[in-house]
């Protein structure tokens, strides 16, 4: 594949695809704005003869108490999470709808799927961009278009700068609850997903059984908070003895 690299920052995303190589290239771009991201779709056939897979990626995570995270706050990642999934899935589908093929892959959350305390409006954004993709794949079968595929990947916590400075913070403990993912465990999930599309992809895949377990049954969910925040709260305390001990990789940090 001929691969478009977008970012927010130009200069990161030129450094993406430099290290992809082999004609890959890199454009700037800010998934809250609805005309960019149909450019960028524009540009990707225009230059490269079709647009065959757009992946969803970016995501922006604040935590704390849902009532005391004002309306900035809360529209940032409201914006960026799920306006921002909605605006590339529809920009990839304008080309894709036409061509009568294509994938679209949203990086979620497990966040998606159940609400961790702490980051409450996070998961309200990635909920909401769930329903859109799934919606928007019900809707794409129910058009007759089977061969425009949406997929959902929706990995647990993963060891990149939006968790880096999250290692004393209690509100984020959530998201070191499971198994704290590399960024190439994901990857190879995103890439697998991308040559065999599934409409809802969890990884790692024993987590979602268990998360929707919780989601199932709130009450009961919420009796056990204490014990599973408790639990949440230690194995976050020891991701950061592994960050001390130099355990847990920081990318760039060698250069």
């Amino acid at each position: 594949m001929t691969v478009h690299v977008t970012d927010l920052d130009q200069a990161a995303a030129e450094a993406a695809a430099a290290e992809i190589g082999a004609g890959a290239y890199a454009s700037a771009l800010d998934v809250r704005d609805e005309d960019a991201c149909t450019s960028v779709a524009r540009s990707t056939v225009e230059r490269s003869g079709s647009l065959d897979l757009w992946v969803n990626n970016a995501g922006v995570l604040q935590t704390g108490y849902s009532w005391q995270q004002d309306s900035r706050v809360r529209g940032l990642m409201m914006d960026v999470n799920a306006v921002g999934t909605m605006n590339g899935t529809v920009a990839a589908l304008g080309e894709m709808v036409p061509a009568g093929e294509g994938h679209v892959l949203n990086i979620i959350s497990l966040a998606g799927l159940v609400t961790a305390p702490g980051e409450v409006n996070y998961a309200a954004s990635k909920h909401a961009a769930m329903a859109f993709s799934i919606g928007t794949q019900y809707d794409l079968r129910r058009a007759g278009h089977k061969r425009i595929r949406v997929s959902c990947l929706c990995p647990d916590g993963i060891w990149t700068p939006m968790l880096h400075d999250r290692l004393d913070d209690p509100d984020a403990a959530g998201s070191f609850s499971g198994k704290l993912l590399q960024p190439g465990e994901v990857a190879e999930a995103a890439a697998n997903l991308a040559f065999k599309p599934k409409v809802v992809s969890v990884v790692p895949r024993w987590r979602g059984p268990i998360l929707r377990l919780f989601d199932a049954f709130p009450g009961a969910a919420l009796r056990g908070l204490p014990l599973v925040m408790a639990d949440a709260r230690r194995r976050q305390g020891a991701y950061r003895r592994k960050a001390e001990r130099g355990e847990l990789p920081v990318p760039g940090a060698e250069k």
